[in-house]
C-alpha cells in the first residue's frame, strides 16, 4: 500500500479477501469487493471506526466491534480508498493533535452524555485538588462523589403524552455551562467531569441544607450569621463575574458542610447568561444552547478571564418561592443578576430571624412585602431592604466589597 504519510504509533489490522480475521474477534470473512472507505478518529484514545463498501449483506457486522451507530461518531479526520490484496496493517501519522470536534449537544436528556462525551464536558485539570480523600490505597486515593443524571417523566394528560424532556435538557446544559465555565471556588460545588451514558460527576458535600441550619436550635450566633453572609456573597459574586446567574437561589439550594461550616452553592439548572436576550417563559420554549459549539472552550488559553457568551435567546423561569424575584413571577425579568440579589435579600431575612418565612404569591408579584417581614432582623435589615426593592427602583446589586467585617467572639 502506497502512503506518503508517516505512520501513527497506533495501528489497526484489516484482513484481505483471502484471509479470515482471527477467531478471537469473531469477525466474518470479508468479500473481495470490500475496501476501506473511511477511517474516523473518535475522542476515545485507540478507538477507530472503519467503514467499508460491501455487496454482501452478511458482512455488515464486520465493524460491530467498533461502533453500532454513526450518531456517536465525530467528523471524519482522514479519507482513504485502498485495494486490499492480502493481510496488512493500515498506519497513519498524526503530525499534531487534531482539534476538538465541534459538538452540538443532543436535544434529548438521555443523549447529553452519550458516547463520545464531548470535550466541553471534561473535568478541569486536577479536579480533586481541593477535595479530601476518604481513603488511601497502596496506589490510589478514594473520593466520594455525586452522580447527577437526567430524569425524564412522561405523563398522559387529556389523552396526550406530555414529557419534561425539553426542560430537563435545558437545565442540564445550563448547569454544565456553569460548571465548565467557572474556575474553582471554595463556595461552589466542584465539578469532577462527566460519566459516559450516565450524567455529571459532582463533589460530594457532607453537610445539610441552609434551611436545616437556620431552623435548628439554639439559634445562630452573630458571628455565624456574618460568616454565612460573607461566604454566600463571595460565591455568588464569583458566579456573577462570569455574567451567569444562579436562577434558583433558596435555603434548599445552599449546603453547609459539617465540621468546617463551609457554604456550597449548587443546583444551577435555572442559570441564565446576563448577556442573553430574554423571552417570556409563557412563550413557546426556545433552545438557548443551539450555538453551544461556538462558545469559548474551557481549556482555551484565553479562558483565564471571564468571557461574555455569544448572544442567545433564553427564558427565565420562576424558582422557589418566596425567594424568586417579583419580576420573574410576572414573566418580565430582563436582569437575572439583579433577580439573584432579591433572592439573596430573602435569604438574609431568614438568616437574621433564624426561621423560614413566606410571602403571599399575589402580593409578591406586585412587589409588596409583609409589614412584619423585618421583625427580628437586627443585623441585616438595612441591607435586606436594599436587596428587596423593586428592580427599577434602586435594588442593590451583589458586590464582593459588601462583606461584613467579622467580629471577635
Amino acid at each position: 500500500m502506497q502512503n506518503n504519510r508517516r505512520p501513527f504509533t497506533n495501528t489497526i489490522a484489516i484482513p484481505s479477501a483471502d484471509h479470515q480475521a482471527p477467531t478471537t474477534t469473531h469477525t466474518p470473512p470479508m468479500s473481495k469487493s470490500m475496501h476501506i472507505k473511511r477511517v474516523t478518529l473518535t475522542s476515545k484514545k485507540n478507538w477507530w471506526m472503519v467503514e467499508m463498501d460491501q455487496e454482501d449483506e452478511t458482512t455488515s457486522n464486520a465493524t460491530v466491534n467498533s461502533f453500532s451507530s454513526e450518531d456517536t461518531a465525530v467528523e471524519p479526520v482522514y479519507d482513504y480508498k485502498h485495494g486490499l490484496d492480502d493481510l496488512h496493517t493500515v498506519t497513519i501519522e498524526q503530525q499534531s493533535p487534531p482539534p476538538s470536534p465541534i459538538y452540538n449537544p443532543p436535544r434529548h436528556p438521555t443523549s447529553i452524555f452519550s458516547f463520545p462525551t464531548p470535550t466541553a464536558y471534561s473535568a478541569p485539570s486536577n479536579p480533586t485538588s481541593s477535595l479530601t480523600p476518604t481513603a488511601h490505597g497502596s496506589a490510589s486515593e478514594l473520593f466520594k462523589c455525586i452522580v447527577k443524571k437526567p430524569d425524564v417523566i412522561q405523563l398522559e394528560i387529556n389523552g396526550e403524552m406530555q414529557s419534561n424532556a425539553s426542560d430537563v435538557t435545558v437545565q442540564f446544559l445550563a448547569e454544565l455551562r456553569v460548571y465548565t465555565t467557572l474556575h474553582h471556588h471554595r463556595n461552589i460545588c466542584s465539578f469532577l467531569g462527566s460519566l459516559e451514558n450516565v450524567g455529571m460527576v459532582l463533589e460530594y458535600v457532607d453537610g445539610r441544607t441552609l434551611y436545616d441550619v437556620i431552623v435548628a436550635r439554639p439559634p445562630l450566633s452573630t458571628e455565624q450569621k456574618i460568616d454565612y453572609h460573607n461566604q454566600l456573597l463571595d460565591g455568588l459574586t464569583h458566579l456573577h463575574s462570569y455574567r451567569l446567574s444562579h436562577g434558583d437561589l433558596s435555603l434548599l439550594n445552599v449546603q453547609v458542610t459539617h465540621g468546617t461550616d463551609t457554604i456550597k452553592l449548587l443546583d444551577f439548572g435555572r442559570s441564565v447568561s446576563a448577556d442573553s436576550t430574554f423571552k417570556s417563559p409563557d412563550d413557546e420554549p426556545v433552545d438557548p444552547f443551539a450555538d453551544l459549539h461556538r462558545r469559548l472552550p474551557p481549556n482555551s488559553s484565553n479562558a483565564t478571564t471571564p468571557k461574555a457568551p455569544l448572544p442567545r435567546v433564553e427564558q427565565i423561569h420562576p424558582g422557589t418561592r418566596p425567594f424568586s424575584a417579583p419580576e420573574i413571577l410576572r414573566g418580565e425579568c430582563q436582569d437575572p443578576l439583579l433577580a439573584d440579589a432579591y433572592s439573596f435579600g430573602m435569604i438574609l431575612v431568614c438568616l437574621d430571624r433564624c426561621e423560614s418565612i413566606d410571602v403571599k404569591p399575589w402580593d409578591q408579584r406586585k412587589d409588596k412585602l409583609p409589614k412584619d417581614l423585618f421583625n427580628g432582623c437586627d443585623l441585616f435589615e438595612v441591607r435586606a431592604r436594599d436587596y428587596l426593592k423593586k428592580y427599577n427602583d434602586g435594588r442593590r446589586r451583589l458586590v464582593k466589597s459588601d462583606m461584613f467585617e467579622e467580629r471577635a467572639p
